[in-house]
């Protein structure tokens, strides 16, 4: 069984070597493949009485139930890639399953392996937090936005400012579906990193001490651990889990292991930890930072604010958090309004800082990510300080610093000018409904707050990344290296193409409405420039492909006629994978089915960010869905020295296809297309007879051999 975690050009590459070895060894096998299209090749159960061993090549978790009693042998995919004879070997002594593990790979299971599909391997810390960040996302997006909409169209302002739902009106139901989406958010991120780690018997601990990490009623604190807490308790939840589980038992207590005995010691244990351990420091924290701040109110204003600025930032929810809203909030019946004023200024920075850093750098975030951002931005409007969580979860490390910057800088500006706030609420909203005092300079903290959150965030998250080994998408895009092209785009070409070229070299100038030459102007095939200046004026008649070479209209067919003369280039110019991207990107947009360049390379290099298309062998496979293209378009492209695409094997790719599809009509078109190719590529003669090929003729004749 073959697996990668996006299901797509790994996974095929694994079976299709796994099936080559086991043919060469003498060996019958059949390949299961678990990729985005969904199962294919299906194991059936006289498949898996009849087998000898079984080997699962993956990365993510697949089950495992319908292997018990049988050998076998768990490993990351690239490893069924790299080192497919040795895996056949190893299989027939691998030690016999019994289902321990309550019948499904556990991301533990997984990093066990030698390696990856993508690069360099995540640790398995990594994995659980991004699947509990995952399904926390929804609750946070959920909750956050009918909570604002409740407000924004139920609300009524009251006389002191601020907004009031009446009860057992409509809009106070939508708000309290709200609530209950986010009551929910922080048991979900703990039970989904349990679950992670330690599979189906760590959910119920992970939920339930996530739920306990959040009442801080259980625990004698006046506010929950929040999200910080929740991610404490599942990874102590899911270590906990895998401790219980290498206890031996005797056989009778095995069936009811993991779906009795391990989620009742386990929630039991660890909720008693979190209540008498972990919980009183909680509170402690709680009550010495209100004691702390009250002793501040009357020292300078700049620093009060820039303090609660940056406590409201620290955990959004948690007990810092907490402590520094209540403290506010509290000094407002005491006449003192300036306090909740400067907390009022930081409560919106945060999601409106993060949800702003993925406008301003697209390419660094998913497109998940970026469509959380966009509600982020509307949640932080209404002093939904929440809508930060799921950026500050995934990256802790850059995103709480520069949330506590941004806080800190509107605290400050709020406590310079004595902004003040008459309701325990924040955000623009509350300025808007008349309850604060110094309008302007409230706004300006805000405004300011934020950019400088998202500033620093997208350096933070840029620095990382390139620490990363280049393995997300690099900064400055817009500084790579200038590819020479033709200009000229014929009379169908898109507007877009002659736009994105213009700031290149441009060796030669072909009017729309005139014949092409039989030939690329300009240096041709060696040189790079003018590679494709002479074939996009043409219409369907005969082709002049990018490397200069003439080809008849009669060219084979390519994976549906996706792939034609004019998408392929016997020599890539570019050294680095994102010039190779861009520069395929370009010769895509000579079909005329790209209406925007610049968008089609952003997707392709964000599709990168989330792990390389190097697929190892010297080859790449770049790929995007967008609707800057109006038609399916392959690009196939050779590199005499090779680009560094942090493929699992560490070669260099020289044989580049680019594959790009419409969003809207995607489908599996793509998959199959990535399929198709995948397992062609694991066939060196294949290889070896497309880097040999001369001259675009020969090239599609090879590739026309893909079916």
């Amino acid at each position: 069984m073959t697996a990668c975690p996006t299901g797509i050009a790994h996974t095929y590459m694994a079976a299709e070597k796994l099936t080559q070895a086991a043919e060469g060894l003498g060996h019958e096998m059949k390949v299961e493949t678990q990729g985005s299209i969904g199962a294919e090749n299906v194991l059936s159960d006289n498949d898996v009485r009849d087998a000898d061993g079984v080997i699962i090549a993956a990365d993510k978790d697949v089950d495992r139930s319908r292997f018990v009693g049988k050998r076998v042998l768990v490993v990351g995919v690239a490893e069924g890639i790299r080192h497919p004879g040795e895996l056949i070997e190893r299989v027939r002594t691998a030690p016999v399953y019994g289902g321990e593990d309550g019948g499904a790979g556990t991301a533990a299971g997984a990093a066990a392996s030698a390696g990856t599909g993508g690069g360099k391997e995540r640790s398995v810390g990594y994995k659980a937090l991004m699947n509990g960040v995952s399904y926390m996302i929804p609750f946070v997006v959920v909750g956050g936005l009918l909570i604002a909409i409740s407000l924004a169209l139920g609300g009524h302002p009251r006389a002191d400012g601020g907004l009031v739902i009446p009860d057992g009106s409509f809009w106070k139901h939508v708000n309290d579906i709200g609530v209950i989406g986010f009551t929910l958010m922080v048991p979900v991120l703990s039970g989904y990193i349990a679950y992670a780690i330690g599979d189906r018997p760590a959910l119920v601990p992970g939920m339930i001490g996530g739920w306990i990490a959040n009442t801080g009623a259980l625990y004698g604190s006046k506010a929950g651990a929040g999200f910080i807490g929740a991610i404490v308790t599942g990874f102590l939840a899911g270590y906990l889990v895998v401790w219980i589980k290498k206890v031996r038992v005797p056989r009778f207590v095995q069936p009811i292991m993991p779906i009795i005995v391990i989620p009742i010691v386990a929630t039991t244990a660890l909720g008693l930890f979190f209540l008498y351990v972990i919980g009183r420091p909680i509170s402690w924290v709680f009550t010495h930072l209100t004691g702390w701040l009250g002793g501040m109110t009357g020292s300078s204003a700049v620093l009060l604010g820039a303090v609660l600025g940056l406590m409201i930032a620290f955990d959004m929810g948690g007990p810092v958090n907490k402590t520094a809203f209540l403290f506010g909030a509290g000094l407002i019946a005491s006449g003192n309004q300036t306090v909740m004023g400067m907390c009022a200024a930081a409560i919106p920075v945060m999601p409106l800082g993060q949800g702003l850093a993925t406008l301003l750098r697209r390419r660094l975030y998913s497109e998940q990510e970026r469509e959380t951002g966009m509600a982020a931005l509307f949640m932080g409007l209404f002093g939904i300080s929440e809508g930060a969580i799921p950026f500050a979860a995934a990256r802790p490390a850059q995103v709480i610093p520069a949330n506590m910057l941004g806080g800190a800088v509107a605290g400050a500006l709020a406590g310079t000018a004595g902004v003040t706030d008459a309701v325990p609420h924040g955000g623009p909203i509350v300025a808007v409904l008349g309850a604060v005092g110094g309008v302007p300079v409230f706004f300006l903290a805000v405004v300011v707050g934020a950019v400088v959150t998202a500033l620093t965030t997208v350096a933070l998250v840029d620095l990382s990344e390139r620490g990363k080994g280049g393995k997300g998408a690099p900064a400055g895009a817009a500084a790579a290296p200038a590819v020479t092209v033709a200009a000229g785009a014929g009379a169908g070409g898109p507007s877009g193409t002659a736009a994105a070229t213009a700031s290149r070299t441009e060796a030669a100038s072909v009017p729309a409405a005139a014949p092409a030459p039989s030939s690329a102007a300009g240096e041709g095939d060696e040189g790079g420039a003018g590679d494709e200046g002479s074939d996009q004026g043409r219409g369907d008649g005969a082709q002049a492909p990018a490397d200069g070479h003439s080809v008849p209209s009669s060219s084979p067919e390519v994976l549906s006629g996706y792939l034609t003369a004019r998408t392929v280039r016997t020599r890539l110019a570019a050294g680095e994978k994102e010039a190779a991207i861009r520069e395929m990107a370009e010769l895509a947009a000579g079909t005329g089915r790209v209406t925007d360049v610049a968008e089609l390379v952003r997707v392709a290099l964000a599709r990168e960010a989330q792990g390389t298309t190097g697929l190892g062998e010297e080859i790449a496979v770049p790929h995007a869905k967008t609707d800057a293209v109006t038609a399916p378009v392959v690009c196939f492209a050779r590199s005499a020295e090779g680009v560094e695409w942090g493929s699992p094997d560490g070669t260099k790719a020289r044989l580049v296809f680019m594959i790009a599809v419409p969003e809207a009509a995607a489908g599996d078109e793509h998959l199959r297309i990535l399929a198709l190719l995948s397992r062609k590529l694991m066939d060196p003669d294949f290889r070896a007879r497309l880097q040999g090929a001369d001259g675009t003729a020969e090239v599609l004749a090879v590739l026309a051999e893909i079916r």
